[in-house]
């Protein structure tokens, strides 16, 4: 959420932000708002002064015997309390009504972030690994001959419909070893701490994050109200929430592994085939809470931390950085993470890494206390390290044979009792 009082001090400032966008000029909405909020305000302040000024002229006039008088000013008292009343109220709704407005406008784009439209527009700034030349034509994940037996798209769809599969044998012994694999990493060599976090939600985790108001749609909400995360970011960076920490007990770095569910409202039409964009999937996050001060090398570090798994993986990859018009709506700047998919020829998204600033922090009112200062908003960074079902499916397609096997990489073997591929009959061998 963005703060009033700088949007007041420099609103052309805001205004050219969000038009890098590719979004209209939000100031002077917001500006009525707050101005006809702090009128009110000031008018509820006067109101009262009056109040109490007539409260004790009440008593003087009832000594002094003067009926008169006094019946007046109990008149002004009531006539004052009521105004008060009804000028509370109109500033506490015009307040929701600026609050609303504030959190449906996005984060600002820091200023060294490429302007563009859409994606394509995004800018490559880093490449690694070679991909594979083939001496057969490759396929996609679920075309290869040893993992159909462990890929059920058709069960799933009598179950569930459509963007779920059932995953069985040796394919979902990959993908476990996969999450395994990347905690593993991220505890012992990137020292984040492991986190278990609930899936379910109530409203304000997901507008803490950014999730609501705007994008209610996005995600699945129970009948009691509670909302199914889309990503683990939501909790574990609320976790913070309504809290002032110590700037010693900062940053804090975490991971988790957990089931997501997402809509997929906007994507009809979109990766039908396979399990590429799925309602229900496992991801691998990673959330830092970190000074302000410190929050763009923390998006340097955990970028790292997600390319490290693709390079012991052994999965050529590129990195990104997001144009204004293609990130998310609480970024200030990310880097995308796209994989080698031989299937596809062409490299597909498998982590995104944005830094959010104070944006998160100030939804949450999650704050720290400086040595010797007065608290301030923290900053929020958030990032994919990995999303397992992505991974795998990256896994089966660079490592998959002529003969419809698929050789896994060594990280994988110690997961796997020592088993090294996927046979042609779907079995681990």
């Amino acid at each position: 959420m963005h703060d009033i009082r700088s949007i007041r001090e420099n609103p052309a400032a805001f205004d050219a932000a969000l038009a890098r966008r590719g979004l209209s000029a939000a100031s002077p909405a917001l500006l009525a708002l707050d101005e006809g909020r702090r009128a009110r305000i000031l008018a509820a302040e006067t109101a009262t002064a009056e109040q109490n000024r007539a409260s004790k002229e009440v008593g003087a006039a009832k000594a002094r015997g003067d009926e008169a008088e006094f019946e007046k000013l109990r008149a002004l008292v009531a006539e004052k309390k009521a105004e008060i009343a009804r000028l509370n109220a109109e500033a506490g709704e015009e307040d929701a009504k600026l609050r609303d407005a504030l959190m449906r406008i996005p984060n600002l784009p820091l200023d060294e972030v490429p302007e563009g439209a859409d994606e394509d527009d995004n800018v490559e700034i880093h490449r690694w690994g070679t991909p594979r030349a083939f001496d057969f034509k490759p396929v996609e994940h679920f075309e290869i001959q040893g993992v159909k037996p462990g890929m059920d798209f058709e069960t799933a769809a009598k179950l569930s419909g459509a963007r779920f599969v059932v995953l069985r044998g040796a394919v979902i012994r990959v993908h476990r070893a996969l999450a395994q694999f990347m905690l593993d990493t991220h505890i012992e060599e990137h020292g984040l701490t492991e986190t278990w976090t609930p899936v379910l939600v109530k409203d304000e985790a997901m507008y803490g994050t950014g999730n609501l108001p705007k994008f209610a749609e996005d995600s699945y909400q129970t009948t009691n109200g509670w909302w199914l995360i889309p990503t683990s970011e939501v909790t574990l960076t609320n976790t913070v929430a309504g809290e002032i920490l110590d700037e010693a007990a900062l940053p804090i770095r975490m991971t988790a592994h957990t089931q997501c569910f997402r809509s997929e409202a906007g994507s009809a039409g979109k990766d039908t085939s396979g399990m590429l964009r799925q309602h229900q999937f496992e991801k691998v996050e990673m959330v830092t809470i970190c000074t302000p001060g410190t929050h763009l090398d923390e998006q340097e570090r955990m970028v790292k931390c997600a390319e490290a798994i693709l390079e012991k993986l052994g999965l050529p990859y590129r990195r990104i950085v997001l144009c204004t018009g293609d990130m998310g709506f609480g970024a200030q700047r990310t880097y995308d993470l796209e994989v080698w998919l031989p299937g596809q020829d062409r490299y597909r998204e498998i982590s995104s890494v944005s830094t959010c600033g104070q944006f998160q922090a100030r939804r949450m009112n999650a704050r720290f206390r400086p040595a010797g200062g007065k608290p301030e908003f923290v900053a929020t960074l958030n990032g994919s390290g990995l999303a397992v079902g992505r991974c795998l499916i990256a896994v089966l397609e660079n490592g998959q044979q002529a003969d419809g096997s698929v050789d896994l990489p060594a990280v994988l073997h110690p997961y796997l009792g020592g088993k090294t591929r996927i046979d042609a009959s779907g079995a681990l061998a």
